[in-house]
């Protein structure tokens, strides 16, 4: 989709379709305001149009160059805000599906948020509603026709409101990068395909790709990462990506990583099929966010020096799957006595996270679709974060969630007390990897924190990584939670007078 920014007079924008977010009891000064054929349609609909939020309306114009106008409600003029603007982008684009409207003009309303933030939600918003994963039809009937242009109307700082929608382009098409990576038939993206799909973004937007084997593997002692993949016939792979421009503003890289168990069937602890085993081409969601992430932040050429780490694995039980008493030697030294093979997003997480101290990070995310735990907690539209108890712990929390409610990446925090880490004792390792049946997504993080010594967030995006049913602007599917996540936090943290 072509996105572009216009000042144009309204009358004179040549479009299918003229999508204009409308505040609650604001429509009949909007028209006045318009005026021409536009104003004169609108005012004629009035009286079926309120501005409440999901609200829309559609009329046509007896003259002027816009074929159709829609209206669509934004709430409490007063009350606006960038979610809101996504939603109401997203209903504009169910306008535009129905009318099959291949042109578009998206105007920006009058509100309290800048022309440049306003612009970027907008752009996201529609962007993303507009996703189909469509890669396995083949009955062109059920393809749906979608807009091929989409021009956003500014009617006073174009620049600002260029930025933004620059930005919100290319942070949408970054998160459709995960989207489609997590919709992806498991046979489609084995350990190896994935890296080759890594190489050919990394080529493409500039950011270096190093895809280690197994054999790198073993010389790094990553035996959480080689336990799990024992059960495969396909070989793991540490995917790692580089972002180190030359006028980076830090020596000491920002690390993300992401969770890549490309399929799960719960190894041995073999998961049921209905309702889990059945969506388990998504347990790479986080290693799909990480790698969206980096694509956004090498397109929008962020000055801060940044690593992706994406270990990948299938889990299957196969001939010499590994089974529950193993006791595996991690990366780090620490053994793992495992209880429960289906646990084993932490066991390959534990690795990298290990290693991430070779390169003294002054931060590290990580990013997984870890326990059922954070699904019962908090549902499929919130994910779950964790830091370690430490005098920062509170700041670090609060600039994650600042950040997921500017994004619509919602996130709520856990608690991180050290009485957690009980329920992980072992009779005969050091740790075991799973805890009791009360606390699963605080326990899991708890083995996680046992692998690291630097600032550090997890991010658990169990529910809201992979959807049922449909939101307005994310799809039932892959929905790319955390790519926007990271890449705002990134671009924060690389320009921190600008939060």
């Amino acid at each position: 989709m072509k996105v572009s920014v216009t000042t144009l007079s309204l009358q004179d924008l040549d479009v299918d379709l003229l999508i204009l977010p409308i505040g609650h009891m604001m429509a009949k000064a909007r028209a006045l305001q318009i005026g021409g054929p536009i104003g004169a349609a609108l005012s004629s609909a009035l009286i079926d149009f309120e501005g409440k939020p999901g609200e829309t309306l559609l009329c046509y114009p007896t003259e002027g160059r816009a074929r159709r106008v829609a209206m669509v409600g934004l709430g409490d003029p007063y009350d606006i805000d960038r979610e809101g603007l996504r939603k109401a982008a997203a209903d504009g684009n169910r306008v535009a599906m129905q009318t099959k409207a291949s042109t578009v003009a998206l105007c920006l309303p009058e509100s309290g948020i800048d022309a440049e933030a306003a612009g970027q939600s907008l752009v996201e918003g529609y962007v993303l509603a507009a996703y189909e994963f469509d890669r396995y039809k083949t009955d062109s009937g059920e393809l749906r026709s979608g807009t091929e242009r989409l021009v956003l109307h500014a009617s006073g700082d174009e620049k600002s409101a260029r930025r933004g929608a620059e930005r919100g382009r290319v942070e949408a098409e970054s998160t459709i990068t995960a989207r489609d990576l997590v919709n992806l038939s498991p046979h489609e993206k084995t350990p190896t395909l994935l890296g080759k799909i890594v190489e050919r973004s990394g080529r493409k937007y500039g950011y270096e790709v190093s895809v280690w084997n197994k054999s790198d593997i073993e010389k790094e002692k990553m035996g959480g990462l080689l336990g799990v993949n024992r059960g495969s016939v396909e070989p793991p792979v540490l995917i790692e990506m580089t972002w180190n421009p030359s006028k980076a503003s830090n020596s000491r890289p920002v690390v993300l990583v992401g969770k890549g168990i490309v399929f799960d069937t719960g190894g041995l602890s073999l998961k049921p099929t209905k309702n889990s085993m059945d969506h388990m081409k998504a347990d790479m969601a986080g290693g799909a966010a990480v790698i969206g992430a980096m694509e956004a932040i090498a397109r929008l050429d962020i000055p801060l020096y940044v690593i992706g780490l994406v270990p990948a694995t299938d889990n299957r039980p196969g001939e010499d799957a590994y089974v529950p008493g193993d006791v595996l030697r991690m990366h780090s030294g620490m053994t793992v006595e495992v209880l429960n093979t289906d646990a084993e997003g932490r066991l390959i997480l534990a690795d990298v996270l290990s290693y991430a101290k070779l390169y003294r990070p002054e931060i590290v995310i990580d990013l997984a679709t870890l326990t059922g735990a954070q699904v019962v907690a908090l549902g499929s539209q919130v994910a779950a974060v964790m830091t370690q108890q430490d005098e920062d712990a509170d700041e670090r929390l609060d600039t994650m969630m600042t950040v997921g409610n500017r994004t619509g990446d919602l996130l709520h925090p856990m608690p991180m007390h050290a009485h957690y880490a009980n329920a992980l004792k072992s009779e005969v390792a050091d740790i075991k990897n799973i805890g009791d049946r009360e606390a699963g997504s605080i326990t899991a993080a708890k083995f996680l924190e046992r692998f690291v010594d630097y600032p550090w967030v997890h991010v658990d995006i169990a529910g809201p990584a992979f959807l049922k049913k449909s939101l307005p602007y994310k799809p039932a599917g892959g929905t790319g939670f955390g790519v926007r996540l990271l890449t705002e936090f990134v671009r924060d943290y690389a320009y921190p007078k600008k939060r």
